[in-house]
Formats: structure tokens, C-alpha cells, sequence
């Protein structure tokens, strides 16, 4: 992979990007527009280049939380990934390979993350999720970035 005029690399819509929570969530005590902070497990690369370092920060939102109820209703909690913060860059990040639902509006074309069937632990039928859970996510549009420093 070599570099454009600027020095910057493309990362494409749909790569893969490792995150980890750096937070517990759990749906008893989360509340739809919560900020959701992440880290990047692995370094993000272009080739050989490394364009975003291990631990760099993402972010994202609670976009439903719903504790257990009556008649064993399970808890849900759903979020939106915004973004990957690397420099100045914000990446935009989302939840799932395909693009679906576009929208128009940039934030809200990422989908919904669902916690349930990933096979996260229920406690007692809420969503509890721990600091340092694995997420897979997905680069949302084309962007150039340069070399981590």
C-alpha cells in the first residue's frame, strides 16, 4: 500500500476494526443517549502501516436500554457507534459490513449493535457487559489517514 500525495492512507468503508469496552454497561442502569467509550484492541493498519495505535479511543451511544421486567421479560441494550478518534481524525465507525438504511444523515446511517446474540453473559436477564469485552465493528466511509507517529 503506498501512500497518496498527502502522505495518507485509505482505510475502506467495511475493514475491520477490533474495539473493547472501556466501561461496564449494563441495561439495569444505562439510559437511551448514554456515551458508549471504547478502545482500539489492535493496531489498525493499512498494509504494513500503522494508521491508529492499540488503545486509541471510540465513542458511541446508548440508543435503547430497557432493564428486565415482569413475566421475565429480558433486558435489552442496543448502541450506535459513532466514531474512532485518531489525531484530529474522527474515523467513522459502524456496526455492521454492509451499509444499509442510508439515510442522508452521516451518524445515523450506523446501525444498531444488538448484544443478545453475540452471546454475551445475561444476569439475571439484564445486558451486563464488562470493561474490556470484545466488539467487532466496521469502518463506515472511505478516508485517508496518515501514519501513526
Amino acid at each position: 500500500m503506498n501512500p497518496d500525495a498527502s502522505g495518507k492512507y485509505m482505510l475502506r468503508e467495511g475493514d475491520d476494526v477490533d474495539l473493547q469496552f472501556a466501561q461496564d454497561l449494563s441495561s439495569k442502569t444505562s439510559s437511551e443517549g448514554d456515551p458508549v467509550e471504547l478502545t482500539l484492541a489492535d493496531d489498525l493498519k493499512v498494509g504494513n502501516v500503522v494508521v491508529a495505535k492499540a488503545g486509541a479511543k471510540a465513542f458511541g451511544e446508548v440508543t435503547k436500554a430497557e432493564k428486565s421486567g415482569m413475566m421475565g421479560k429480558a433486558g435489552e441494550l442496543n448502541l450506535r457507534l459513532n466514531y474512532l478518534k485518531v489525531g484530529d481524525t474522527k474515523i467513522k465507525l459502524r456496526g455492521t459490513k454492509g451499509k444499509e438504511g442510508e439515510s442522508g444523515t452521516t451518524s445515523a446511517v450506523v446501525l444498531t449493535v444488538l448484544f443478545g446474540p453475540i452471546g454475551l453473559i445475561k444476569h439475571g436477564k439484564n445486558v451486563e457487559i464488562k470493561k474490556g469485552q470484545a466488539l467487532h465493528a466496521y469502518i463506515g466511509d472511505d478516508i485517508t489517514v496518515p501514519p501513526a507517529s
